[in-house]
Parts: C-alpha cells; sequence; structure tokens
C-alpha cells in the first residue's frame, strides 16, 4: 500500500517525491494483499520506520481485523507495539497524541 504520514502543516513542502522523514510524525499502512504481506507490512516496514526515528506507525491488518500501534523508537525498532481489534478506540501516543475511533473498520472484517 501506499505510505501515508501524518506530517506539520507545509512540512513536505517543496522536497520532491522522496523527501526526507524529518518532522513525520505518525506513518499510516493498510496490508497489502500480496503474498510477501507479513514480511514487508509487519516485519520490514515497522523496522524502516523506528530506524527512520518516525516516532509512531500505525497499521491497519485487514486480515487480523486490528489495528497495531507501534511507537518508541530506538536502535530500529519499535519498543512498544499495541494490538486491538477494529472497533477498538485507539490512542495514538505523542507527538500525535489523539484517539482514533476505528468503529467504521468493522464493515471491512467481512
Amino acid at each position: 500500500m501506499t505510505f501515508t504520514g501524518l506530517v506539520p502543516k507545509g512540512g513536505l513542502k517543496g522536497h520532491g517525491e522522496w523527501p526526507e522523514v524529518d518532522g513525520v510524525l505518525m506513518a499510516v499502512e493498510i496490508t497489502s494483499h500480496d503474498s510477501d504481506t507479513n514480511r514487508g507490512d509487519r516485519v520490514e516496514k515497522p523496522d524502516g520506520y523506528a530506524a527512520a526515528g518516525i516516532p509512531v506507525y500505525l497499521l491497519i491488518d485487514r486480515d487480523a481485523c486490528s489495528v497495531v500501534v507501534f511507537n518508541q523508537p530506538e536502535d530500529g525498532r519499535f519498543r512498544h507495539e499495541e494490538k486491538l481489534p477494529f472497533g477498538a478506540t485507539v490512542k495514538l501516543p505523542e507527538p500525535v497524541g489523539f484517539a482514533l475511533d476505528t468503529e467504521p473498520l468493522k464493515e471491512f472484517a467481512d
């Protein structure tokens, strides 16, 4: 899936197609239906975002009908991860710092 990020207003302006991640607060991904989804979306991408210093990674896992919040990047890995089912209210940690209602995702659970 395509990378989506949460950045301060104007944070990517003028940086082209592949900007540096300085100032990116959160990356968001939705699992793909590729044969390498487990390795790519659940292992390599979290490690890559942690190594880049992105503080929060939100994975919307269609196969598991869950959302996973990774945070506290250190030494190329996230030290903390929390997995919640579709429908839960997800508290995104600082520097994002807001609650995300995932109730609408339940319609994709079937």
